[in-house]
């Protein structure tokens, strides 16, 4: 079981709850974005006078803010909370932490203007301009910086598998930000090419598998056992699935580039090591479910352990998605439709939003020295939240299936549209339910922290 650390380091972690109030604001603001655009494909003139919110800019605006904005310092907010008291220190500087929090907010505010205002690279999951590319790196820069010096003055000899996965987030996303979005060119943001599309999707995958990955195993990896009063299942194991995540994921993005004249061994390599990646997803998943074996009873009273623990059900179901549409025959079926975006879905939000929504629920109460302002919002959230992206899954998944068939049998893009169009509406409808969840989980965690004179049942 991971270590608590000294009592005396209860004092309020302000750079922790920085980022949980960051969180929760922009998964608010992430979802608002996320309703226009699922509005755009019911009605595609939805508010299409508007330019500023059009589909082609509050789409990447969405996106963005997910990644940026939600389950990013999300996820962070628990790690500057545990690794500190794993190590049995205190963080380096909550002066830095804060500002890094603030930081954090005022770049992506100014990435998602830019985009809004027509200023962007046009390259996925790298719209942001290059001003708020180096904005990006500041911030990364900063909490490595953070929680590397809190390493380094640990009092704790041994580092916990948590440890590992945070530090390796936080440095290896530093650089792969800076290459797949090139920043060393300024007026672009880009090469040219087929180069371009390797750096992009080597960047485009990494940034999923090398950022929120790490962090939300890491984040598991505290909670579970702590929640459940139980040692980690295998150190051994935990050591073995951070090494095989790190060797694995690195190569799997050109298995999006598999119909273009990529070279032949890249194609390869992206595709064995995406059936690969069974290896560390099933070990770390193994470790964890037996960790947790015959206590779901402790998972489920723990409002935050809940979350993970579902967090981590999503984890086994995207990995066997992802390893399966890697592969070249079930491709040509599921690629350039609304299979990938219901495997996104499932991935950044059933997976790794959840993650961080558990670590935000399970850190609240010890920021504070106080209960949540309400459970029962907290497990509204929970079902809004799971009822949505599991609806998202089956709707998604099966608007690509129907739209992918028809185009391998030769139908046109238009002649489809009218067969979709029901599953839209419902995309819509389950979006609402998630946005309900969003901003409901912010009013809960504002109250906890700023007005929160006695909890509710």
């Amino acid at each position: 079981m991971p270590n608590h650390g000294p009592e005396n380091l209860s004092n309020r972690n302000r750079t922790a709850e920085a980022f949980t109030l960051t969180s929760a604001f922009w998964f608010a603001a992430a979802t608002s974005f996320g309703l226009i655009a699922a509005g755009y494909l019911i009605a595609p003139d939805f508010m299409a006078n508007i330019e500023y919110i059009h589909f082609g800019r509050i789409r990447p605006m969405h996106v963005n803010a997910v990644l940026f904005g939600f389950v990013t310092p999300g996820l962070l907010a628990a790690a500057f909370y545990y690794v500190p008291r794993l190590l049995r220190t205190r963080l380096f500087s909550q002066r830095l932490g804060v500002f890094n929090a603030v930081f954090w907010n005022i770049t992506i505010a100014y990435g998602m203007i830019a985009i809004s205002t027509g200023h962007t690279q046009a390259r996925e999951y790298a719209e942001f301009p290059w001003v708020v590319d180096i904005m990006v790196v500041v911030c990364f820069v900063l909490a490595v910086f953070n929680i590397l010096m809190t390493v380094r003055r640990r009092k704790e000899p041994i580092l916990y598998v948590s440890i590992w996965y945070v530090c390796a987030a936080v440095i290896l996303t530093s650089i792969t930000y800076c290459l797949g979005n090139v920043i060393w060119k300024p007026d672009t943001g880009a090469l040219q090419g087929i180069p371009d599309a390797i750096i992009l999707w080597f960047y485009g995958h990494n940034i999923f598998g090398l950022l929120l990955t790490p962090l939300a195993l890491g984040l598991a990896y505290y909670v579970l056992p702590i929640a459940t009063r139980s040692p980690l299942y295998s150190h051994t194991l935990s050591l073995l699935g951070f090494w095989s995540l790190i060797v694995v994921y690195t190569h799997i993005g050109a298995h999006h580039l598999l119909q273009v004249p990529v070279p032949t061994w890249l194609k390869t390599i992206s595709v064995v090591d995406s059936v690969a990646m069974v290896i560390p997803v099933m070990v770390f998943l193994i470790n964890i479910w037996y960790t947790v074996k015959g206590k779901l009873g402790e998972i489920h009273s723990d409002i935050g352990a809940k979350f993970v623990f579902t967090g981590t059900i999503y984890y086994f179901f995207v990995n066997i998605q992802g390893s399966m549409m890697a592969l070249p025959y079930v491709q040509r079926i599921t690629h350039f439709n609304n299979w990938v975006v219901g495997h996104a879905h499932i991935g950044v939000l059933g997976f790794a939003g959840l993650l961080a929504l558990g670590g935000l629920y399970y850190i609240l109460p010890k920021l504070t020295g106080r209960p949540l302002h309400s459970r029962f919002l907290a497990d509204m959230q929970y079902w809004l939240v799971l009822i949505g992206i599991t609806g998202f899954a089956i709707d998604l998944t099966t608007v690509g299936l129907i739209q992918g068939n028809a185009w391998y049998n030769g139908e046109t893009v238009y002649r489809i549209l009218p067969e979709i169009h029901p599953y839209y509406v419902l995309r819509a409808s389950l979006g609402v339910l998630i946005v309900i969840g969003a901003y409901t989980g912010l009013y809960n965690v504002i109250r906890t922290l700023y007005f929160n004179r006695g909890a509710k049942s």
